[in-house]
């Protein structure tokens, strides 16, 4: 048992720890709020953080995390993340854990796309408060409005491209057909019936089964299903684990609840997330496959619709 113990110690001492679960429920979250290591990242606008937000947060709006309004699921540059994550106070010893409204299953994107830009900066303690504020608010524990004072890191992110599929990588895969390629997308978009503003085409990238976000979570829910439940999904869905996957969606958010579902919570290898997504691939100088593009008069009809929407908008 000594032996035993003196090994947790040297382990600890070597900056050895306990790996952060993925989805923490607001109880646990509180738990940790004294803890000097752990960071709350609130990724709601200024206004409403300023308002009344979880003790010691600090706000970091979702769009700061982003890419320009032509590409918005592009990775953020890496000077903009890197100014912005030593702002938070973040380097590989805080728990960082990442907290949006909870508001729909949709806003659950948000957080799983800051978690997953946070991995690819080369950090490995987050989680995800599961419900978001709402969750937090429903169980009554305590908020306030003032603001945290955080002292400034100096950490250096290298972008860990493990976790990152580009557009040529996609499209060299998709060729070669040994990838997963997995469309986050409500099924309307899968089959042609709408596109995002911003992309060129409605459809989907060739080969790509669709598995739509939402169905990681209760109808109307804001909050993850259990391990359990997710292995049921996992294992009625069409995607193949023993293959390299690829989430996707219109610009990498609903993407990045796929991943965090498959990579995070069931621990699946060789997951990544294709950040630019649909509105990249159809952005391409030179037309890339896709299946279920509609014909030329469906086109001009979706996009009267999608220009109607924004007028009166």
């Amino acid at each position: 048992m000594k032996k035993i113990m003196t090994l947790v110690i040297s382990l600890t001492a070597a900056g050895w720890a306990f790996a952060a679960q993925p989805l923490l429920t607001p109880t646990e979250l509180q738990a940790q709020l004294n803890d000097t290591n752990v960071r709350v990242i609130d990724i709601r606008d200024p206004e409403t953080y300023a308002v009344r937000h979880i003790p010691g947060a600090m706000n970091a709006p979702y769009g700061s995390w982003r890419g320009t309004s032509s590409n918005p699921g592009k990775l953020a540059e890496l000077p903009k993340l890197t100014a912005l994550v030593q702002s938070l106070g973040l380097t590989p010893a805080t728990h960082a854990v990442v907290v949006s409204s909870g508001a729909d299953a949709t806003n659950f994107g948000a957080a799983a796309r800051v978690y997953w830009t946070l991995k690819v900066l080369g950090l490995k303690e987050l989680s995800v408060l599961n419900g978001g504020v709402k969750a937090w608010a429903q169980a009554g524990l305590p908020q306030d409005a003032l603001a945290a004072n955080i002292v400034a890191s100096s950490y250096t992110p290298q972008l860990d491209t493990s976790l990152m599929a580009t557009r040529d990588q996609v499209a060299q895969q998709v060729a070669a057909g040994k990838v997963n390629m997995v469309d986050a997308r409500p099924a309307d978009f899968f089959n042609g019936d709408t596109r995002h503003p911003v992309a060129k085409l409605p459809g989907t990238i060739q080969g790509a089964v669709n598995l739509d976000h939402a169905k990681w979570f209760a109808p109307g829910s804001a909050t993850f299903m259990s391990s359990a439940e997710a292995q049921k999904v996992a294992a009625s869905s069409p995607v193949d684990p023993q293959q390299e996957t690829v989430s996707f969606c219109n610009t990498g958010h609903w993407a990045a609840t796929n991943w965090f579902a498959l990579s995070e919570v069931l621990g699946q290898k060789n997951v990544k997330i294709y950040a630019g997504s649909m509105v990249d691939w159809t952005q391409a100088p030179n037309a890339l496959p896709m299946d279920h593009v509609p014909g030329r008069g469906k086109q001009l009809y979706i996009d009267a619709k999608i220009q109607a929407a924004q007028l009166f908008n």
